[in-house]
């Protein structure tokens, strides 16, 4: 069946964007608006430091600005992400890029301003009360004196910004809109147009024959083009490297992770506790050979169902209902939360021509967040929608409880949320469904999120360092030198299981590569997930967690996840989490080898 284009998708499963503005029409007056917010910036140059006084003046315009020019990105990059094929998307979306570009620009002054002032002069501007809102993004910015260039260095920098997203844009349109894949037959023998969104769907077929020909011709698409992801993505990891020398990182990972305050030792850990799970997982695999009865496991019968006669479709309303229940340990007003965002039209459900592939929640502050969905009827489809919902209610209580400044949360507690609303589905239906095979299903999915989640971003993350790594000794990043590694790691995280060549070219699907040293924090926000989900259904004690969800940008992440018992400093979370995956293999190991 032919994709719909984006005008034959009734308006109800659109997202409203009237909320941000009316028309496009506003838009461009807004835009304008925008823009000259931004030519104004400039006029605070020089007066950051004067006085505790002049700095907040000069902050509170800067952050003004800011949010003129995001709610004008936001607005544009929703459009487009509806449809990467409309040129008119196409040209907003890089205006308002080009806007974000000038206005990074414009206040490249802000942190060396700031760090002229002497630590002591800062310490007593900080005191006087005046920049109580300003308090953490001046101590970050304190906290950065080492890695922060000169006012003419940083503006420098700034300027780099619109091409440094050369090599994820070209990603965009080749992956989204010029990609066109062949057509494969389905199950019953009816031709079948694959696309990025039936692939997931594809993969999962009871049909060895389908599965295999959705994987070739889905890979084979992207071996076509290998030289150029590969010429993509190293040019990604080049800038990465720049950005991480010019500030006087070691390297690019330190540098991504120090703008969290993340210590590297949490990355390394991370890896260090999933190898050491890596036994655990040859033994799921070994079972899930044996339950597909294969003489030999491939790399595309990793995600076809193993429990059999279970073909668990559900509905777009029934997945928003299943979503409420399993989420009403989270209280009223999360359930009334929820309910908005089903009758405000806040989610862009079904796929159509141009629409960006996966799934993304983002907010919107002042308005409320919105989430982007590819809905296809299966129960995998409510776990996303209940993912990206995690997400929006994070976005929607930190904006309602932060101001501007201070609302988004970083990528390190961004999983977290989401994650939550995914184990207590889990819980949910375990507790309510007593039909055996059901039951093995669901566990199955829960296993299936600790390989995908917790065992494939690590390997994810430790492919993304290696190829920066690689750079930073010399080495070329061509098309054969990355599938080598890419390899390699799948040898080690899936032992036992026949690594097809074509699998070699998966990390040039991988959009998230290009935001460097981001996967890993799926795997943490999942074992972190766990454990503050089994806090919650044991204690049914949700105030420490719904307080999390309010803190947005206000503390550093790691300092956030311990008001809910969670420190990553220490082994213990991914460790227990693993202990989960084990049990949790045990009882469905038992499910199904009983008879």
């Amino acid at each position: 069946m032919e994709l719909k284009s984006r005008n034959e998708i009734e308006e109800k499963f659109k997202w409203d964007l009237s909320p941000i503005f009316k028309s496009t029409e506003d838009w461009e007056k807004a835009y304008a608006e925008a823009k000259r917010a931004v030519d104004q910036v400039g006029g605070v140059a020089g007066t950051l430091g004067r006085s505790a006084e002049s700095m907040k003046k000069g902050l509170d315009q800067i952050f003004a600005a800011l949010q003129k020019v995001e709610l004008v990105y936001l607005y544009a990059s929703f459009l487009k992400s509806s449809d990467n094929g409309d040129s008119r998307y196409q040209e907003m979306s890089a205006k308002a890029t080009n806007l974000c570009v000038a206005l990074d620009t414009s206040v490249a002054f802000v942190a060396p301003e700031i760090l002229a002032v002497p630590e002591e002069k800062l310490k007593e501007y900080l005191a006087s009360g005046s920049l109580k809102g300003y308090r953490h993004i001046i101590e970050d910015i304190n906290r950065s004196r080492a890695h922060t260039l000169d006012k003419k260095g940083e503006m420098l920098l700034a300027k780099l910004g619109d091409v440094a997203q050369t090599p994820d844009n070209c990603f965009t349109m080749l992956e989204s809109v010029d990609m066109q894949f062949p057509k494969i037959k389905d199950e019953n023998g009816n031709e079948q147009q694959l696309t990025h969104g039936n692939f997931e769907v594809f993969r999962e077929s009871s049909s060895a024959d389908v599965r295999r020909e959705s994987f070739e011709k889905y890979f084979g698409e992207f071996k076509k083009y290998i030289n150029t992801w590969a010429a993509m993505y190293a040019g990604s990891v080049k800038m990465d490297c720049y950005y991480a020398g010019v500030r006087g990182f070691n390297s690019a990972c330190e540098r991504s992770l120090f703008s969290g305050n993340v210590p590297v030792s949490v990355y390394d850990s991370l890896v260090e506790s999933v190898h050491g799970g890596l036994p655990i997982m040859e033994r799921y695999l070994k079972l899930r050979k044996k339950l597909l009865g294969l003489d030999e496991l491939n790399m595309y019968d990793l995600y076809c169902p193993i429990v059999d006669d279970v073909k668990w479709e559900i509905s777009l309303e029934e997945s928003k209902e299943l979503v409420k229940k399993a989420t009403a340990p989270l209280g009223k007003d999360y359930r009334k939360l929820l309910d908005r965002a089903f009758q405000e039209r806040w989610m862009d459900i079904y796929e159509n021509k141009g629409k960006t592939t996966g799934a993304f929640s983002c907010g919107v502050y002042g308005v409320h967040p919105y989430v982007l969905l590819n809905f296809s009827n299966r129960l995998d489809d409510a776990f996303t929608m209940a993912h990206e919902l995690g997400h929006s209610m994070h976005s929607f209580l930190s904006d309602a409880n932060q101001d501007f400044a201070n609302h988004d949360y970083s990528i390190m507690v961004a999983e977290v949320a989401s994650t939550v609303n995914e184990v207590l589905l889990t819980g949910y239906l375990l507790k309510n469904e007593s039909n055996k095979k059901r039951r093995a299903y669901v566990l199955n999915h829960f296993l299936e999120g600790f390989r995908t989640t917790v065992f494939r971003q690590t390997l994810f993350a430790e492919f993304e360092r290696e190829a920066h790594e690689m750079y930073q000794r010399g080495d070329a990043l061509t098309a054969e030198s990355l599938s080598k590694v890419y390899h390699r790691l799948n040898e080690e995280y899936y032992a036992g299981v026949k690594i097809n060549s074509l699998q070699d070219y998966e990390w040039a699907r991988i959009p998230h590569f290009y935001n460097a040293f981001y996967v890993y924090q799926y795997a943490t926000g999942f074992c972190s997930a766990v454990t503050i989900a089994n806090n919650i259904l044991k204690t049914g004690d949700a105030s420490k967690y719904l307080k999390f969800l309010t803190t947005g940008g206000s503390m550093y992440p790691i300092d956030e996840l311990k008001i809910v018992g969670v420190d990553l400093t220490k082994p213990d979370t991914v460790a227990n989490a693993l202990k989960v995956f084990e049990e949790t293999l045990n009882e469905f190991e038992k499910l199904m080898c009983s008879d």
